[in-house]
C-alpha cells in the first residue's frame, strides 16, 4: 500500500504544475487602470490622449472689480454697500458637476440702460477611446459654431471681382444727322420744345414739393418713427460683423445681435465663443438702453468682450 501512495505523487506533482503554466498564461485584465477610457485595454492602437485640463477655476472669482467696472456701467455707483458687494460676486450657475461646467451672471441696471454679463466653462470630456477629449471638444465647439449661423465672409475684393465699366456708347451716324439737323433748324419748333419741356420740369417741380410737403407732416406727426431713422443699423458697421476670430485660443468666433422689435426696448447681445483644448468658453455681454430710440454702440461692446475673452485666455494658458 506505502509503494502505491509513493507512486501517486508524481501524479498530482505534475497536474498542480500545469495548473500553475495555465494561470501564468492569462488575459492579464487586472494590468487595467480603473479610469482608462473604454477600448483602451487590450488594443493595440494607442489610447487617444487626454485634455490639457482636468478641473476648471471658479468664474465668478476671474473677472476682476476694474472689468466689472468697464462692462457694466453703474455698479460702482451703487450707494448700498451690501448691495454693490453682491452685484460685484455675481451669481453662479446652478450645477451638478463643477468639474465639467460651471458659470456665473451678473446684472447691474442704472438709469440709462442695464447690462447683463454671462461667462460660461466647459469642459469637455471623451468617452470614446479613440477620440481625444480635444477632438471631442473641437466637434462640440463646431456645433456651437454651426447654431451661430454665422454670415459668410465678404469677397476679398480681387481684380476678377470687380464688375467691369460699361463701355462708352458710340454714337451713331444717325444720331450725327439729327444732332446737325437740330443745330441748323433752330426756329419756332424749338421754341415750343423749350416751352414743352420747361412747363413738364415746372409740374413735375409742383408735384416733388407737395410730395415733400406730405412727408414733412408726416414726419412731424410720427416723430419717434423719425427718430428711429437716425438710429443706428441693426447690422454692424463693415469690420464688426459676427464672424471667426483668428488671434484667440484654438478656434473662436464672435456673434452679433440686435433685437429690433418695436414693442420692446432695443438690446444688443455680443458673445464670443473660443475653444482652448477641450474647454470651451462662452462670454455673453448684453445691453438694453433705457429709451427704445437708443441703439448700444457695436464696437465698444465687441471692444469689451474680446478684451475680457482675452484675458480669461491668458489665464487658462498659465
Amino acid at each position: 500500500m506505502q509503494r502505491k501512495a509513493k507512486a501517486c505523487v508524481p501524479g498530482v506533482a505534475a497536474l498542480l504544475a500545469a495548473l500553475l503554466v495555465g494561470c501564468s498564461g492569462g488575459s492579464g485584465l487586472g494590468d487595467e487602470s480603473d479610469d482608462s477610457k473604454p477600448g483602451e485595454g487590450g488594443s493595440s492602437t494607442a489610447p487617444a490622449q487626454p485634455g490639457k485640463y482636468r478641473t476648471l477655476p471658479e468664474p465668478c472669482g476671474e473677472l476682476d472689480r476694474d472689468t466689472l467696472d468697464a462692462m457694466l456701467p453703474g455698479i460702482a455707483e451703487m450707494e448700498d454697500t451690501e448691495q454693490r458687494d453682491k452685484a460685484y460676486e455675481g451669481t453662479p450657475t446652478v450645477t451638478y458637476d463643477t468639474d465639467r461646467r460651471v458659470g456665473c451672471r451678473w446684472k447691474v441696471q442704472s438709469s440709462d440702460a442695464s447690462h447683463h454679463l454671462f461667462v460660461d466653462f466647459e469642459r469637455v470630456v471623451s468617452y470614446d477611446g479613440t477620440v481625444s477629449d480635444d477632438d471631442r471638444a473641437a466637434e462640440v465647439y463646431a456645433t456651437k459654431l454651426r447654431d451661430a449661423d454665422l454670415p459668410e465672409p465678404a469677397a476679398s475684393g480681387s481684380d476678377e471681382d470687380e464688375p467691369d465699366e460699361p463701355d462708352e456708347p458710340k454714337k451713331s451716324d444717325e444720331s450725327e444727322k439729327a444732332k446737325g439737323s437740330g443745330e441748323s433748324g433752330k426756329g419756332k419748333g424749338s421754341e415750343a420744345g423749350d416751352k414743352a419741356q420747361g412747363g413738364k420740369s415746372a409740374k413735375t417741380a409742383a408735384s416733388d414739393d407737395d410730395k415733400g410737403k406730405k412727408d414733412d407732416g408726416k414726419g412731424k406727426k410720427d416723430g419717434e418713427q423719425a427718430a428711429d431713422a437716425t438710429t443706428q443699423p441693426a447690422t454692424p458697421p463693415p469690420g464688426l460683423e459676427p464672424r471667426a476670430l483668428d488671434d484667440l485660443g484654438d478656434e473662436a468666433f464672435l456673434d452679433d445681435a440686435l433685437a429690433t422689435a418695436a414693442s420692446a426696448t432695443r438690446h444688443r447681445t455680443v458673445t464670443v465663443v473660443f475653444r482652448t483644448s477641450n474647454v470651451i468658453v462662452t462670454i455673453e455681454y448684453d445691453e438694453q438702453p433705457g429709451r427704445r430710440t437708443d441703439v448700444p454702440d457695436s464696437k465698444e461692446m465687441q471692444d469689451k468682450a474680446l478684451e475680457l475673452a482675452d484675458t480669461l485666455a491668458g489665464d487658462f494658458d498659465e
